[in-house]
């Protein structure tokens, strides 16, 4: 099923994303806890794409996989960044190949060690390119959204036009970037709606399991951890357990005043970890 049919349906719509594992042990990991959020009934399932395509084939063969295997509707990614046009198109013909209907555009990272974001010499220069070009192949597409600015943007005013053209090229939603104020997926959303933008409007959510990770995510995306959430983060510095007990506890509140205020679904960055995910359904009922 299409994003666009997924979204069109009754009730809200959660998703849950995966990366690649680097090892065939790690795949099977992921496997075990794939069928462990099977019993949220997930309405679809995405796989990350590594800075600069280094995960391509991993990613094409796990997407694949995850459709076969556990029947779960599936979400590529797929980005532009390290990679020529023609490298793009041979991912989308494998991917209508494995009857995979669904994928986000991104811009992507550059590779480990590459600081600066630079398009390939042959390839598309920017993810409308790649909107464009997963449309004609008869995707149905996701475009990513970032509540507090994209961190290559010049300003806020230039990313809403932006993100605007990607949906008139062809995107049916926008998936957020994490956050931890919702006021900021607020503004962002009414911002959007001013402008236009029709399509639905989806939050991602990450649950922290340390304090060293979401402070090093945040610098990474640009997002900031208001002051309310670090003080509770300072308490449980350097304990994981406890750090991840928080993230549940925080991800339920901000899920729930989300879901109360109307949003379309929520998409959970799961970092390959289910404990977070079914706990934060559990507290909010939606296992049942």
């Amino acid at each position: 099923m299409k994003l666009k049919e997924i979204y069109a349906g009754p009730g809200k719509v959660f998703s849950i994303e995966f990366f690649p594992p680097k090892t065939d042990k790690g795949d099977e990991s992921l496997f075990r806890e794939i069928e462990s959020l099977k019993n949220l009934n997930p309405a679809f399932c995405s796989v990350t794409y590594g800075a600069g395509g280094s995960t391509r084939e991993r990613t094409v063969d796990l997407v694949d996989r995850i459709h076969r295997q556990c029947g779960v509707e599936v979400m590529c990614h797929l980005t532009v960044v390290g990679q020529s046009k023609e490298q793009v198109r041979s991912v989308l013909e494998r991917l209508k190949e494995k009857r995979i209907e669904n994928l986000i555009a991104l811009s992507g990272d550059p590779p480990q060690g590459v600081s600066d974001w630079k398009p390939h010499p042959d390839g598309f220069r920017h993810s409308i390119e790649l909107v464009r070009e997963a449309l004609a192949h008869g995707f149905s597409i996701a475009v990513a959204g970032f509540p507090e600015v994209h961190p290559r943007s010049k300003s806020r005013e230039e990313d809403l036009r932006y993100l605007k053209e990607k949906v008139d090229a062809g995107a049916d939603v926008i998936i957020t970037q994490l956050f931890f104020d919702n006021d900021h997926f607020y503004r962002f959303a009414d911002d959007l709606r001013r402008l236009g933008v029709k399509v639905p409007i989806v939050p991602g959510m990450l649950p922290i399991l340390s304090t060293a990770q979401v402070r090093r995510f945040t610098a990474l995306c640009g997002a900031k951890i208001p002051a309310q959430l670090e003080e509770r983060l300072a308490r449980v510095d350097g304990d994981d357990e406890a750090a991840t007990k928080l993230g549940i506890d925080y991800a339920t509140e901000q899920c729930r005043a989300l879901i109360n205020a109307g949003v379309p679904g929520i998409h959970f960055y799961s970092l390959n970890k289910a404990r977070s995910v079914k706990a934060i359904f559990e507290n909010l009922g939606l296992d049942r």
